[in-house]
């Protein structure tokens, strides 16, 4: 199918609807549907009744829940509400909070001990925004911390530590399309070496990640997240009044008053998803001859989260059992009340595929690199291919597909550009980091992004106020990559420089932009 002569940019008003109006009316499920019904209705030859009947049965169903991976990922977010649910009906969420909050001297530390969080879980994005933000919310929550700003220390974890990390799911992609790129033109090199060549151009996942502990350390913010800070510690709303969080919590999983719970009746059930997610990530993606990293990259995260999810409920209703917290029926009803609490953010996430199924038999990400492609010269390669990049991943939703269709485009231009003829060259690493931290860039801005929703989703945030008080600092990282990263890098300048001119900026930025607030929600410096 030819996306310039069939859909062209006609395949940007579904992407467009979904994300304008979900911003506008913020009403993000009548959003998706409403722009997966214009697609659906251009698909097919622009009649309307015949796109409401394939929007349902095609997209939604079809595409969207029959595809084993989208399914065996909202079976997972489902599990994991169950898990979560068996856990706090027998107190062992209250357990870990009081705790925790015992031991937190204060807003800092909480936010320090999520961070840190969500950079251990590191061999999947999806796994990551479900632990740490099911299980830092009642911690947070108790030190007035505001939703908002718990899904965005998630989402900021999540992706941008994944993509990065030699042992998770992504490397298989990264490595595979780092490997196909250079196969195509006839470069005989090792992708793992590429891989880690790149690490230090993936300029907007670090300066994110350092952008996120300077605020942290300095207990600053601006924008709509000192807004949000303000209102959580001046009311003790943790999140806006008339917003809909994606997790709501549900009285009937609060343990009976007077409960003397233990933190190992939360901490044995989550050690127990991370120790199976792990094995199973190896057991699912092995084949003999591999290596622990190869094995966790060619592994299917929805199998392995899903076995984690089950196995440890099973563990957490076994221990409430064991210890007479409740009865089978009642440990059954708390497991379903659990999975009830996700079933708005899941029907949101399926949307979301089948909007993403639209968008891909358009062929918008096609169109949006074929139409960009003769700007790509010189040295502004490495910013052009980093702008589109994270335009793609924004407008689609997915950094996976956008690595995928702008990799095996950019890659042979900027050999070609640096004469490259049997080894890889500065500008090809450089470019090679342009496009997957682009791609996480997209990722965190759009509102159609499942590692977004999955961050609202765990941190009980409405998702329209995450991706409002979250894009300001996306923006700052952004543009901080560019300035300070890949146009010195595409004039031939040490990433080093780059990093470190990054880092100086951020904490000057930060220390003189950003607003202190003292436990009344008052500014004070």
């Amino acid at each position: 199918m030819d996306a310039q002569t069939t859909y062209g940019a006609l395949a940007l008003l579904p992407p467009l609807v979904a994300i304008v109006l979900s911003i506008w009316k913020r009403q993000v499920i009548v959003a998706l549907v409403l722009g997966i019904w214009i697609g659906a209705t251009i698909i097919n030859g622009y009649n309307p009744l015949i796109g409401l009947l394939e929007t349902f049965s095609t997209y939604i169903v079809g595409s969207a829940i029959a595809d084993v991976w989208n399914a065996g990922l909202l079976v997972f977010c489902l599990a994991i509400g169950g898990m979560i649910g068996v856990i706090s009906k027998m107190g062992g969420t209250k357990a870990i909070a009081t705790s925790l909050v015992k031991k937190a001297k204060d807003n800092r530390s909480t936010q320090l001990a999520a961070a840190f969080m969500g950079i251990a879980i590191f061999f999947d994005d999806y796994a990551n925004s479900m632990i740490v933000g099911n299980a830092m919310r009642p911690i947070t929550d108790a030190q007035k911390i505001s939703r908002e700003k718990l899904a965005y220390i998630v989402d900021t974890t999540a992706a941008a530590v994944s993509s990065m990390a030699p042992v998770s799911t992504w490397i298989a992609m990264e490595i595979g399309l780092i490997g196909g790129a250079l196969s195509s033109i006839n470069i005989e090199a090792n992708p793992i070496i590429v891989f880690f060549q790149s690490l230090p151009f993936r300029f907007y996942s670090i300066f994110t990640i350092l952008l996120m502990f300077t605020l942290i350390t300095q207990k600053r913010d601006f924008s709509k997240m000192l807004e949000a800070e303000i209102r959580s510690h001046k009311t003790g709303q943790v999140y806006a009044e008339g917003s809909t969080p994606l997790f709501v919590e549900d009285q009937n999983l609060l343990p009976p008053d007077g409960l003397e719970a233990s933190i190992w009746d939360a901490a044995i059930p989550i050690l127990s998803f991370v120790i199976v997610a792990t094995a199973g990530l190896w057991y699912n993606g092995y084949e003999p001859g591999m290596s622990i990293r190869d094995a966790f990259g060619n592994a299917d995260a929805s199998v392995a989260l899903t076995w984690a999810a089950f196995l440890s409920s099973i563990v957490a209703l076994s221990i409430g059992l064991a210890k007479k917290r409740f009865y089978l029926d009642e440990g059954v009803r708390a497991w379903v009340d659990g999975l009830r609490s996700m079933i708005i953010a899941v029907i949101i996430l399926a949307l979301a595929f089948a909007l993403k199924s639209v968008i891909s038999e358009m062929q918008l990400a096609e169109w949006l690199v074929m139409v960009t492609e003769g700007v790509l010269s010189g040295t502004v390669l490495p910013t052009l291919t980093f702008v589109i990049a994270l335009f793609i991943a924004f407008a689609t939703g997915t950094s996976w597909g956008t690595n995928s269709i702008v990799m095996p485009i950019v890659v042979p231009i900027a050999a070609s550009i640096s004469g490259a003829t049997d080894a890889v060259t500065p500008l090809m690493i450089t470019t090679i980091g342009a496009v997957l931290t682009g791609a996480v860039l997209g990722d965190h801005c759009s509102p159609i992004s499942d590692t977004t929703i999955l961050s609202s989703m765990a941190s009980g945030s409405d998702h329209i106020d995450h991706v409002n008080t979250q894009l300001p600092y996306v923006a700052i990282a952004g543009t901080l990559a560019i300035v300070f990263g890949f146009i010195p890098a595409g004039l031939g300048i040490s990433p080093w420089i780059s990093l470190l001119a990054g880092l100086v900026s951020i904490t000057v930025l930060v220390r003189f932009a950003g607003k202190r607030i003292d436990d009344n929600g008052n500014i004070i410096s």
